[in-house]
């Protein structure tokens, strides 16, 4: 019951988190918007790990890593999907960014040399066509001055950056660094680079925003950083990375389930094909080849017993 309730924390959370970014944009600019989620975020995970009295103290060479996993999981990632949703809708932008399963396997071959089973070539495939059906009307009419294209292209690549932030993860694992205290550091230095960039760009500091905007930057703050990832890694250890990384599948339902009600999202034909590709291609990348195998076993197992003598 615990591992279900983290499990239903996770996905829901992650999932509404794209609609509440909706609210971050127009209004503040979104590396302002970015500075206030991480301060807050790096506020209250030094306050979890300096509580918990949990080790901080790395090497420098660690130290490098963290500044990295800063930039890639904490800083440009989350920019370039910010940017993305000023051109696509919040289901679209989740949808696309669940390849990121893919994306992790690939990664993990390149960097690893862990083996990719054959499998994930067919959930990639799938993936790939789900997006292109997705977004076929405008691959149709391809313009790079196409406003959904250019959302695609960001979100595909706040997404493949954010694959290299989770290679960073894997390698601070590695090295017996406890998550808690890499995503403090991370999420500290990602605060202190934006600051950097507020300070020295032309974008203007500002505390003038709709009600809206206060509300779900405490929610992605609070809840889409800091509690999320909690109840994520805590499922990591309850259950497994494989059973957990199913959330991946099924934050995307959520979230264009929210962008139906709130954002008028209309389904198409190309619609109901592309999402129904992405997650049938990321559920097959999740499944071992023996569970498949052990279903179909079982299916015909029935079907036989089932069938008169």
């Amino acid at each position: 019951m615990k591992s279900a309730a983290l499990y239903l924390a996770t996905v829901l959370i992650w999932g509404s988190t794209w609609l509440a970014i909706e609210f971050q944009l127009g209004d503040v600019a979104v590396e302002i918007s970015l500075f206030y989620r991480f301060a807050i975020a790096a506020i209250l995970m030094w306050a979890f790990v300096l509580f918990k009295n949990l080790p901080m103290r790395y090497s420098w060479r660690d130290h490098g890593f963290f500044t990295l996993l800063a930039l890639f999981n904490f800083g440009l990632n989350y920019l370039t999907l910010y940017w993305a949703q000023n051109y696509l809708s919040s289901a679209m932008a989740s949808i696309a960014f669940s390849m990121l399963l893919v994306m992790n396997i690939i990664n993990t071959r390149l960097f690893f040399s862990k083996p990719i089973a054959k499998r994930i070539y067919v959930g990639a495939l799938l993936g790939v066509l789900g997006i292109a059906s997705l977004f076929w009307p405008q691959i149709q009419q391809f313009d790079l001055s196409n406003g959904t294209l250019v959302g695609l292209l960001l979100a595909l690549s706040g997404t493949f950056v954010a694959s290299l932030g989770n290679m960073i993860s894997v390698r601070n694992s590695q090295r017996d660094i406890g998550v808690m205290q890499g995503n403090a550091w991370g999420m500290l230095y990602s605060a202190i680079g934006l600051a950097v960039y507020v300070l020295i760009s032309d974008v203007q500091l500002t505390f003038t925003a709709p009600a809206s905007y206060w509300v779900s930057l405490l929610y992605l703050a609070i809840f889409g950083t800091v509690i999320a990832f909690a109840c994520y890694f805590a499922l990591l250890k309850n259950i497994g990375p494989e059973r957990a990384s199913y959330v991946i599948v099924l934050f995307p339902l959520v979230a264009v389930v929210l962008s139906t009600l709130f954002e008028g999202f209309e389904w198409q034909t190309n619609t109901f094909i592309g999402f129904s590709l992405v997650l049938f291609g990321n559920a097959i990348v999740l499944t071992p080849t023996q569970r498949i195998k052990a279903f179909f076993a079982t299916r015909n197992s029935l079907q036989n017993r089932s069938v008169p003598s």
